[in-house]
């Protein structure tokens, strides 16, 4: 059966043919001129292109040895659902997502025992005070937010992790273009000229984290990285004494899309600066083969003050290793009229006093 080999038009994805006129492909939408060797090598390119191939061995965590969980309570929030861990002198508390108060359910059982944990460094006093400093300046504030009683509230929490190790072999191609403009006496002309554009090699990750919790914000939480892992040591329960820690509720499978996406951001990233010269550059297509992905557990430290005001949820979180502190902030409407009003007012108070001394003069 005979077989059409038809060519798209790199430019605008036309169907291209060859012009007997002047023996090159041309496309008839855009007019672009194309030499047939160049086509051809442009068609290989495109038919040697792979799939993603982006498979993660996720064996990380261990078994809890004997007596390991001896001591550890576990909580639940009646309202949200959120567990949570804490040891035999946690009291009662509340929910560090939601606020509200969490009930003893009994000792802890299952789940994996992490790899590793990384210790608190910054104590309660110093997240008060990271809150006191992220509220300062802001007179458009609820004044909720400036309460004592709320940023007592903060609570030390364990957040799992998921650590995902792999090296990525990548190629990706763009289209680029570089644009010529030059007159004459009659006419402003413009040359566009189009390239395929290819990059490829290895890039190495370590420790790409994804937290285990659907109750803590991806965001929250790529927002206070990074964290320093040449400070993590072997987990042990004894770093739990004081602080709560939250129980994963998504597993290391559940986690690799959000650990390809990261990595794919990162690799396309880091290979589209490596193309220079253009005037444009986008990515057409790329494929990642990931190669030794493997994935460990962990638990790292975060200071969280949960704040519900007019029926929204407010999430604060700071860095319990390095005390970076991050979270959106309201606004309180009735205060920015009030703020707004007496700005004008003494707008229009210095306006009047300008206008008097003027007629006086």
């Amino acid at each position: 059966m005979a077989v059409m080999q038809e060519y798209k038009c790199p430019c605008c994805g036309g169907a291209i043919e060859f012009d007997s006129s002047i023996q090159k492909m041309k496309c008839p939408y855009c007019d672009t001129e194309f030499e047939i060797d160049t086509l051809k090598e442009y068609d290989n390119a495109l038919n040697q292109e792979q799939a993603d191939d982006m498979h993660w061995d996720t064996q990380a965590g261990a078994q809890w040895g004997t007596g390991e969980t001896e001591g550890l309570n576990t909580y639940s929030c009646k309202s949200c659902g959120g567990q949570i861990v804490g040891d035999e002198t946690t009291g009662a508390t509340s929910c560090p997502y939601c606020g509200n108060p969490v009930v003893l359910m009994g000792k802890f059982a299952g789940d994996l025992k992490p790899d590793y944990v990384i210790p608190f460094k910054f104590d309660k006093k110093a997240a008060k005070e990271a809150m006191a400093n992220h509220c300062k300046g802001k007179p458009l504030l609820p004044k909720v937010f400036k309460d004592q009683n709320h940023i007592d509230e903060i609570k030390g929490i364990y957040v799992p992790f998921w650590l995902f190790d792999a090296d990525a072999n990548a190629h990706i191609r763009y289209k680029a273009t570089r644009v010529r403009r030059w007159s004459d006496s009659n006419y402003n002309y413009t040359e566009t000229s189009y390239y395929a554009v290819e990059r490829g090699g290895s890039i190495g990750f370590e420790r790409v984290p994804v937290d285990g919790s659907s109750k803590m914000p991806d965001d929250l939480m790529e927002s206070i990285e990074p964290y320093n892992f040449s400070e993590a040591v072997d987990f042990q329960t004894a770093y739990l004494a004081g602080y709560l820690a939250d129980k994963y509720d998504v597993d290391a499978e559940q986690s690799i899309t959000r650990a390809n996406e990261r990595i794919r951001r990162s690799t396309e990233e880091s290979f589209a600066n490596t193309v220079k010269g253009y005037a444009t550059v986008i990515p057409e297509a790329s494929n990642i083969q990931l190669a030794n992905g493997k994935a460990k557990y962990a638990l790292y430290p975060v200071w969280i003050l949960n704040t519900t005001w007019k029926d929204k949820n407010y999430i604060f979180a700071m860095n319990g290793q390095t005390g970076k502190f991050v979270g959106d902030l309201p606004m309180d409407k009735g205060l920015f009229k009030k703020y707004f009003f007496t700005i004008g007012g003494i707008a229009a108070a210095v306006t009047f006093l300008i206008t008097l001394l003027a007629s006086l003069f």
